[in-house]
């Protein structure tokens, strides 16, 4: 596609503010060109169905527990440091509360493009933003799905920012995340030889919280595009929930040491964690910021909602902690560089650590 042309029909997608699940009202058999990935993108590594490279399930019933804690630290210390994902179950967010979060998503995404318009929208400033492909007219193809983007802290957007379908539900769902995200980084601070408040008190890792709640319609051509482009996340931490419908994969060293995608499964009741971009800075490596992808599929819709721990402050600074004897692997940053180097690329299967990397 000329860059002209592609130009012309990624602002005429945008300008119907109906997104890929307007094109699939519209009965569209065929994936338009600006979704078309590379060839060599779409098949950068073989897909492995062994089991050895399950992604590993921790039960956090124990927490209250100092001998059971003790084996929780190892079993994220384990997990952050080699494939970078993991499963919790007996997390504390109740399962009434995750179908509630999944079905309103569902709800908003499937009204008529008329009553979600006035949500849509490109503004950097805006708190609640419905829209297809945040690096539309960035990345090199676009992806197959929709996205409602929530700033729930530290500045939530007021009620009637949110539409209507989620507005109930979406602050009670990260008030839940937000105190899962506490345990969470209690036990990822112990792991990496801390205090357990080190992460959240001191490198203030919990201060902001963001959904982005995506829609993967049902697509006619899979292998001709993807959910999401293979990135790792500009986020401390991510939670995720993911609807039974599957297609999160992530990019692991198989036994020969050659990267591999391997499925993460909907497990029942369970929330998918993942390290992300600004902790593996601050570790100065020991824990993985893995790279991920959503592959498209004929079944769907997939709902899911990723909670993005990020900062409150666009201005904090990054900083390795380096253990006594060893040295600094990445120069100092701040959330705001990272950002704005993640958002100038968009999605382009590149990742953002080798900008900051000594």
């Amino acid at each position: 596609m000329a860059s002209d042309h592609r130009l012309g029909a990624l602002r005429a997608f945008d300008d119907t503010k109906a997104g890929v699940k307007g094109l699939v009202d519209a009965g569209t058999t065929a994936v338009p060109a600006i979704f078309h990935h590379a060839p060599e993108s779409l098949n950068d590594a073989p897909h492995h169905h062994d089991h050895q490279f399950a992604i590993p399930v921790i039960d956090l019933a124990g927490l209250a527990t100092p001998s059971e804690r003790a084996s929780l630290v190892g079993a994220v210390k384990a997990a952050a440091e080699t494939v970078g994902f993991f499963q919790v179950v007996n997390h504390g967010v109740p399962e009434a509360a995750m179908s509630a979060m999944l079905a309103a998503l569902r709800n908003f995404m499937e009204e008529p493009a008329e009553a979600k318009a006035p949500y849509y929208t490109r503004e950097p400033g805006r708190r609640v933003k419905y829209q297809s492909n945040f690096d539309l007219f960035q990345s090199p193809a676009a992806n197959w799905r929709d996205t409602l983007f929530i700033e729930m802290s530290p500045e939530p957007p007021a009620p009637e920012e949110i539409p209507q379908a989620c507005r109930a539900i979406a602050p009670e769902f990260a008030a839940l995340v937000r105190r899962l995200g506490s345990t969470l980084f209690g036990l990822l601070s112990e792991a990496m030889g801390l205090r357990q408040g080190h992460l959240e008190e001191d490198a203030a890792c919990l201060e902001g919280l963001s959904l982005a709640c995506h829609y993967y319609p049902a697509c006619p051509e899979p292998h001709l595009t993807l959910g999401t482009t293979k990135h790792s996340d500009p986020s401390f931490l991510t939670v995720l929930l993911q609807d039974a419908v599957g297609g999160l994969q992530v990019l692991v060293d198989d036994e020969k040491q050659r990267p591999a995608w391997v499925d993460v499964p909907a497990v029942t009741g369970a929330l998918v964690v993942n390290v992300g971009d600004y902790l593996q800075i601050m570790s100065n490596d020991r824990f993985k910021s893995v790279e991920h992808r959503v592959v498209a599929k004929s079944a769907g819709p997939r709902v899911s909602v990723a909670c993005f721990f990020r900062t409150g402050g666009s201005t904090r600074v990054l900083a390795p902690i380096v253990a006594d004897g060893g040295e600094a692997r990445y120069r100092n940053t701040t959330v705001d560089e990272m950002v704005r180097h993640y958002r100038a690329r968009g999605l382009d299967g590149a990742s953002s650590l080798e900008h900051v990397r000594i």
